[in-house]
């Protein structure tokens, strides 16, 4: 028998609401999956991709992984993960360095043996590439098998990856699918084998109403149920109180309605949205957020879904990117050096793969001409310093923060050796994995 945590999407180093105290959840509700490990003693912790928000996390983020693995480590349990959407890189993957560091190991094509049950590995991959995809596994001679993953699989919501197929043409006879990237936890069969995701260990969007937590699953060959050898258990975490609250609004009624309207539930410590619907008077979100913080809560949102009268049509046009990029380069007065590199950059006849690459060739072919290096003159002055534009609005409670059930955000992933879609070479004063590689 094999008895094994299952969790993923647990986006350590999530600023929620750009809130420091929420970045802490997130690797709190990370921590506190590991000490239910440790107390109840399972073989293994199954992660099933992206272990943190980002791909280039802050230094205070991997730190403190690494000290929740280490007591994982102490305890004698193995940290089995593959690499998901939100962190994966060009190069080295962050699971990597854990896995030096003997922390972790990375799910691949090859079983990684835990009791009686063989574990391996699909990290995420893209729609555009999965055509390429074989799904030819190891063969092993464990009594089960399990296949870990990262992407939306069907029978479940926003799926984009045919699950039979996945079955079907694999080499390995998977007796469960353990699924990380859709954060609704959810459980079904698919041709004989339980297909299911433990959803995200902190709520990472509105959407996410319901508690969160894990899945307890368990492989026995003598289990009671007969030929069902895996059983599927959820296991619930403690994390920050989120508190909904839905105010309809009637006419003649405003801010004192929503007010009363939140007065009615315990904020202490809680994350507050609030939803206006209805008629009624105009609303300012900003007092009643005051408001309610100012009541105990730790972050509050006001989303007005009310429909606002216009006095006049508004005349929305959008201009070319293509021309908008030429503008913006044109003020930039670059130099031709810095021209070429844009272009290869930008070029469609460029292969990602092969960006790095052609942007060393074209530097190496100038660096004899240093006068390709003077900056150019801007077309147009645009007389700020080339301040950039302003932000977007919260147009939703989360605001720019929110993430969705089903990640929009699509790195290419699939293998060790290229699974990102950006350079980690590129220095934005956050750590790249080749500060560690």
């Amino acid at each position: 028998m094999t008895r094994v945590i299952h969790t993923g999407d647990t986006h350590i180093g999530y600023a929620q609401y750009h809130s420091p105290v929420r970045r802490q959840d997130f690797l709190d509700a990370f921590g506190a999956v590991i000490d239910d490990a440790i107390d109840g003693d399972v073989d293994a912790v199954v992660h099933a991709g992206d272990l943190f928000h980002d791909r280039r996390p802050e230094l205070a983020d991997l730190l403190g992984t690494i000290s929740v693995l280490r007591r994982l480590d102490d305890a004698g349990i193995p940290f089995l993960a593959v690499v998901g959407n939100h962190e994966s890189t060009r190069g080295g993957q962050w699971l990597d360095l854990f896995e030096r560091l003997g922390l972790a190991t990375r799910l691949d094509d090859e079983p990684t043996a835990i009791g009686d049950t063989a574990f391996y590995g699909l990290d995420h991959v893209p729609v555009s590439r999965r055509d390429d995809l074989d799904y030819a596994f190891a063969d092993h001679d464990a009594e089960h098998a399990a296949l870990v993953a990262h992407g939306l699989f069907e029978p479940f919501g926003y799926a984009d990856w045919d699950t039979e197929t996945v079955l079907s043409e694999s080499t390995v006879d998977f007796d469960a699918m353990l699924l990380g990237d859709n954060h609704t936890p959810d459980v079904a069969q698919v041709e004989g084998t339980w297909v299911t995701y433990p959803g995200s260990t902190e709520r990472a969007s509105a959407s996410e109403r319901e508690g969160r937590g894990y899945n307890l699953v368990t492989f026995d060959a003598d289990a009671a149920d007969g030929d069902d050898c895996v059983a599927i258990r959820r296991r619930a975490l403690d994390t920050r109180p989120f508190v909904f609250v839905e105010v309809e609004l009637r006419e003649g009624e405003g801010e004192s309605r929503v007010r009363e309207r939140v007065r009615e539930y315990d904020l202490d410590d809680a994350v507050v949205l609030v939803t206006v619907t209805g008629d009624g008077d105009p609303v300012t979100p900003a007092a009643v957020e005051a408001f309610a913080t100012d009541e105990g809560a730790l972050i509050a949102r006001v989303a007005d879904r009310r429909e606002v009268e216009q006095d006049a049509e508004v005349d929305v046009s959008f201009a070319d990117p293509e021309d908008a990029v030429r503008e913006r380069l044109d003020e930039m007065a670059l130099s031709e050096a810095a021209l070429d590199v844009d272009e290869t950059v930008r070029a469609e006849t460029v292969p990602d793969s092969n960006v790095r690459d052609a942007v060393k060739r074209s530097v190496e072919e100038r660096i004899e001409d240093l006068d390709a290096f003077d900056r150019g003159e801007a077309a147009a002055d645009d007389g700020d310093g080339g301040e950039p534009a302003a932000g977007n609005g919260d147009g939703d409670i989360d605001g720019s923060d929110e993430i969705g059930d089903g990640d929009g955000d699509k790195a290419d992933t699939g293998d060790k050796s290229d699974t990102g879609d950006t350079d980690p070479s590129a220095t934005d004063g956050q750590v790249s994995m080749e500060d560690y590689l």
